[in-house]
């Protein structure tokens, strides 16, 4: 693609090491826009990277192809030590799933519940324990979802 061949152009006046780039992401993650590198580093730069939003928690992640085939899921795995347990945060699968409403255009139900989730959490009154609260997942999905319904 036109956009694969200018990023080819401009890799060798960018080349970094891995953990130089690290570091300056640590530092100022603001002054990068697009990184690329092997899937390895990746991984790793993305799990860092959640670590300076808040966690893997809260962390969407969307993989939308050149031909607009998308999948959207939570940065983090499955966590099997908690299942069950009524302990995970619902937060990045349900900003996985804002970012699936905007990749269909449906922009107005993306915003309510991206608002939703960032105002319960914003309160602090039902969150849960890897946000400092604790409340389990049902209750803190539940406040959410009271939130959309009050939006109506």
């Amino acid at each position: 693609s036109d956009c694969g061949w200018r990023c080819t152009e401009h890799q060798a006046h960018y080349r970094a090491t891995a953990p130089s780039l690290f570091f300056q992401m640590v530092q100022d993650p603001t002054q990068f826009d697009v990184l690329v590198m092997p899937n390895l580093y990746g991984d790793i730069l993305s799990d860092l990277c959640a670590g300076l939003i808040g966690g893997l928690g809260v962390t969407p992640s969307g993989n939308i192809g050149t031909n607009g085939v998308a999948i959207f899921e939570s940065v983090h795995g499955t966590a099997p030590d908690i299942a069950g347990k009524d302990m995970a945060n619902p937060t990045a699968l349900l900003l996985s799933a804002v970012m699936m409403l905007r990749h269909m255009g449906l922009h107005g139900h993306a915003k309510k519940i991206e608002a939703a989730c960032f105002d319960t959490i914003r309160e602090k009154k039902v969150v849960t324990k890897d946000l400092g609260g604790n409340s389990k997942c049902s209750e803190f999905t539940d406040a959410i979802c009271q939130r959309v319904k009050d939006m109506d």
